[in-house]
């Protein structure tokens, strides 16, 4: 059996595999005897200042290397070399800053003349499309009524590629922003982007399989989805020449969100004592954040372990596939991309909100939580796989998609935000998780802990909690129809006499009255747009004498203003009224 259960840390179920594998001290890299399937040949990431790689490329040259490919505006130089000293003779270089091999075997003959994946014959399935566990977990299911995504978004699927032909898929799928990084260097030939396993086809169905009354629904079925290839075949592997193409791909095709569900092999942690690995993690790191300065979010798995990310002292992983060895390590090494500045950490629950036993954990080293599925909960979350099909996985490769389709949702809905600022809101809008009773490894607060850091995302949250389309916004104070489910109606209040410093104390009474039977979600909504909510859904009628206390983080002059309270009805699918309202201050 593959050493890969998945590609983000051995999955459970039907997975497909990436990366796992371990550094001990750098590897020399010694040229094994070329084979029919091999070239003889190591690959090196060369680091140089940004904006000049002029002497990096002449110090490949010099030194018996080829310059395979380069991203000149990050200072990263992809070098193919058959010589065992090449790396430490490159780092004599004036002008070179770092150096590092990307793998400890040699180059696969596929990277000369890399071939096109075939286009599954498709056999779609007559699986009726139903409301899963995990879109209901995170309120998917109530956010489609409310926006689905704006088809201005794009979320880069960085995988082991795309069935683009797939009945759930293909309407959202994007081509001209998809392409292949699998060998090292880009490639955007027609079908370049297409899946070499599964992983990647079920990771784009979580983001965004469209609702066609077929098989399931993505988190977010109005956004795009782009491929880019990732996963060497047929290693499976995701090495560090391939994640730098990916990530700089991603922000020259202004993709609003990348998925990462993989780590970059060929080490499970890369440590910054060992020249080789410091090389891979300036690499990437300088990737992903050239693509951040280009309005991408990046959003990562936590993996497969059941690993506390906080206090690492060992890594049993095995390069090449080989035997696998274990070193010692310690807390400055890193996960890539997952603990890459910048980067959305996810972590796994399985459907009583519990976290998946195979997940990674961590004391400020997860973000967010997300359903991944969990074998030992009979829970697998179900998606789209090659060939029209369907099929369960368990993962933190699960978990994750769920979070970048949320954060596709907030970008539709926020369509200037930063990166930063979206990352901001999946945290502020996660519902809170507590440690679960007697483990101990768990610590911190329900608000943030090891276990499921700010909590687990909110797709409803992320499109109630800004401004929602023009066509279903109403301004009115009483009386008001509610044309279909999800709509929304507000009332414009303005604020005066909120005296004191911050925190304001805000105290609202809120008295509606709802003709029809419905579920209203309320929502008092401050001047800067922060949204509090008053109500959740639930079944009744009416809502009489709701009286909250909120603290609001503002001062007395920011919290005065336009206040607005909004009434969504989530469930209704017919005309109904919200008869009247009363608000107090």
């Amino acid at each position: 059996m593959s050493r890969r259960l998945s590609v983000r840390r051995a999955a459970i179920a039907v997975a497909v595999g990436t990366g796992l594998a371990i550094a001990g001290p750098a590897v020399t890299a010694t040229a094994a005897p070329p084979s029919a399937d091999f070239t003889g040949l190591r690959s090196y990431l060369v680091i140089s200042a940004p904006n000049d790689t002029a002497a990096a490329k002449k110090g490949v040259t010099d030194n018996n290397g080829t310059v395979y490919t380069s991203y000149d505006a990050i200072g990263v130089v992809v070098a193919h070399s058959a010589s065992a000293t090449f790396a430490a003779d490159v780092r004599k270089v004036a002008g070179v800053q770092q150096v590092g091999a990307t793998r400890t075997s040699d180059l696969p003959s596929q990277v000369n003349n890399p071939p096109i994946p075939p286009s599954p014959t498709q056999n779609p399935s007559n699986v009726a499309e139903t409301v899963r566990w995990d879109m209901a977990q995170i309120g998917a299911d109530k956010a489609w009524a409310v926006n689905p995504g704006s088809a201005s978004v794009t979320v880069g699927v960085l995988d082991t590629g795309v069935d683009d032909k797939h009945a759930d898929l293909a309407a959202n799928f994007d081509a001209s922003k998809s392409g292949s990084c699998a060998y090292g260097k880009l490639d955007i030939r027609e079908g370049s982007w297409r899946d070499t396993g599964t992983h990647g086809t079920h990771v784009a169905g979580t983001i965004a399989a469209t609702k066609n009354n077929k098989g399931m629904v993505g988190v977010a079925t109005g956004v795009k989805i782009a491929s880019v290839r990732v996963a060497e075949n047929p290693s499976g592997l995701f090495f560090a020449e391939n994640t730098v193409c990916a990530f700089v791909f991603a922000g020259d095709k202004g993709f609003k969100v990348t998925n990462n569900s993989y780590y970059t092999d060929p080490w499970l942690f890369n440590c910054p004592s060992d020249p080789d690995q410091a090389a891979i993690v300036e690499g990437v790191k300088r990737a992903t954040a050239y693509a951040e300065g280009k309005g991408v979010l990046h959003v990562a798995a936590a993996g497969n372990e059941n690993y506390d990310l906080a206090n690492k002292t060992t890594d049993t992983t095995s390069p090449n596939d080989s035997t696998p060895v274990s070193r010692q390590i310690t807390n400055d090494c890193v996960d890539v991309p997952a603990e890459l500045p910048g980067v959305v950490t996810v972590a796994a629950v399985g459907d009583q909100d519990r976290k998946s036993g195979y997940s990674n954990f961590g004391a400020d080293k997860i973000d967010i939580a997300a359903p991944g599925g969990d074998s030992a909960q009979d829970t697998g979350v179900y998606s789209t796989v090659p060939g029209g099909g369907y099929g369960n996985k368990n993962g933190t490769s699960m978990a994750s998609p769920h979070v970048a389709g949320v954060a596709a949702l907030l970008a539709s809905t926020n369509p200037d935000a930063t990166p930063a600022q979206l990352a901001e809101k999946l945290a502020v809008q996660a519902n809170d998780l507590a440690c679960p009773s007697g483990d101990s490894r768990c610590t911190g607060t329900a608000a943030r802990n090891s276990f499921y850091g700010e909590g687990q995302a909110d797709a409803l949250e992320a499109v109630s909690g800004t401004t929602p389309p023009p066509s279903k916004f109403f301004e009115s104070t009483d009386n008001v129809n509610i044309p279909d489910a999800g709509a929304t109606v507000t009332s414009s209040l303005g604020v005066t006499g909120i005296t004191g410093s911050a925190p304001a104390t805000l105290k609202v009474g809120v008295d509606i009255k709802h003709t029809y039977r419905g579920d209203l979600v309320i929502d008092l909504v401050a001047p800067d747009g922060t949204a509090y909510r008053l109500k959740n859904a639930s079944s009744g009628d009416s809502v009489d004498n709701v009286i909250t206390t909120y603290t609001v983080n503002a001062s007395a002059e920011t919290a005065a203003g336009t206040w607005k309270l909004r009434v969504q009805d989530v469930y209704r699918a017919d005309t109904g009224y919200v008869d009247a309202w009363n608000l107090s201050f």
